[in-house]
Formats: C-alpha cells, structure tokens, sequence
C-alpha cells in the first residue's frame, strides 16, 4: 500500500490531513515533530512525505534537504509537499529551492492536501502515458522506465517534478511553453504560483550544467532546442 508520512507539530492538522488521505485508500505514518519524521523516514519506505516547515527539531526545509542530499529512490528522493504559515514569494521559493516537489501555506484545504498527494504519485512510469524507452541528446541519457537521468555516463539526481519538466521538455523540443503552459502541462494545475516554474527550470538547469540547459525566449518562456536528440526503441514490455 502505497504510505504517506505527515509531520506536523499541530494535532489537528495531523488528525484531518490523515483522515482524509485515509478515506484515499493511503497509509498513514505520523510524526508529531522533525526528530520522529527523520526516524520514520530512515525505517519505512515512504512514498510521498508532507512535511511542516515549522515544526520543532529538523525543520521540514532542513528534512527536505537530507532526503535531496540522500538520493534515494533511484536517485530523485522521496517527494515532498511542504506545509508552511509563511506566504511570503521569498519564503514558498526558499521551499521549492531545498528540492520540494510542491508546497502549501496555511491555512489549507486538506482535501486540496489530498489532491497535491494523487498528483506527486500519478507521477510514474505506469501513471504518465509514456511508453518505457531511452532518450538521448548528445551526453544527455534519461531512462524513462527507471526514471534516472546521466550526463557523461553519470547519474544526476533530479526530483520528481525536475524529471516531469526534463522529460517534458526533451520530448516537446524547438516549441516555446509559457510558465502557464508548464504549470498546467507539468504540474496539471490549471492556476498556481508562477515561481515554482522559474525555480524548477533554474534547479534543472543547474543540475544539468554545460549545453544541457533550458533556453529563455525573453517575454514569452522556455523551450529545448534539440540537438540531434534520439529515442531508443520502446520496451519489449511496453
């Protein structure tokens, strides 16, 4: 069964966000603090982890932080959905920056919670529609099927939402996508804070380094310009 572990220092919030993500058909795990999460996080296999960004001991930041440094989970870590009080642009980016695949400020809807959770798991091999192959682009490798991604032969940890934004990009190459058209094609939200776009692309970006990088087209987005990019043939599985 697929688990979820929600740290949180507040009852409530932990009672009503697990009730809901229960009546999903999820597993539950509760941390009532950073200490009780890190441990959790060390003896369980957690599928997705919400974590509050206050909360006492390691902080969800500094969490999300040991899990991106960890890089388990062939290499691309747990997903994380911060919970945060502060609703300041500097503060959700500091969330995105430390590696979070998504974030919400209290107060919340945990039924809008719940929503956030199916989206990090739909996304999948098996949940997103494309077949199982290779893709190359000059020393540039992503594997679909296990969801790792090498440059020279060397294996770059990305996050779920980095890999979702890679792979989109590399198999809609040479077109120009706004951050609304990413947000909504990425992320499958219809609205949201155009940051997170930026600071996934900058994070990719990063990671990536050299000629692998996303190009800005000034006032109107982002695009990939292919270079020679192949796929390998589709699984014989798939």
């Amino acid at each position: 069964m697929t688990r979820v572990l929600i740290a949180d220092d507040d009852d409530v919030v932990r009672d009503v966000v697990r009730r809901y993500l229960e009546r999903d058909g999820l597993d539950v795990s509760i941390a009532h603090d950073g200490t009780e999460a890190l441990r959790l996080l060390g003896s369980q296999r957690i599928d997705v982890a919400v974590l509050d960004v206050m909360m006492p001991g390691p902080d969800g930041l500094s969490l999300c932080r040991s899990l991106r440094r960890r890089g388990d989970n062939h290499g691309y870590g747990v997903p994380v959905i911060l919970l945060t009080a502060l609703g300041e642009e500097e503060d959700r980016i500091a969330g995105l920056e430390a590696g979070a695949d998504d974030y919400l400020t209290k107060p919340f809807s945990p039924r809008e919670l719940a929503l956030r959770v199916r989206s990090v798991l739909r996304r999948s091999p098996s949940a997103s529609g494309v077949l199982p192959m290779d893709i190359k682009a000059g020393d540039l490798t992503v594997s679909t099927a296990a969801r790792t991604v090498s440059v020279q032969g060397k294996l770059i940890s990305l996050t779920n939402r980095e890999f979702d934004l890679l792979l989109f990009f590399l198999t809609h190459s040479d077109s120009v996508y706004t951050r609304e058209d990413l947000l909504k094609q990425v992320w499958q939200w219809d609205f949201g804070d155009l940051s997170t776009v930026t600071v996934h692309v900058k994070r990719l970006r990063s990671k990536l380094g050299g000629r692998h990088r996303v190009q800005t087209v000034w006032g109107r987005g982002y695009m990939w310009v292919s270079e020679g990019a192949t796929s390998g043939q589709p699984d014989a599985d798939g």
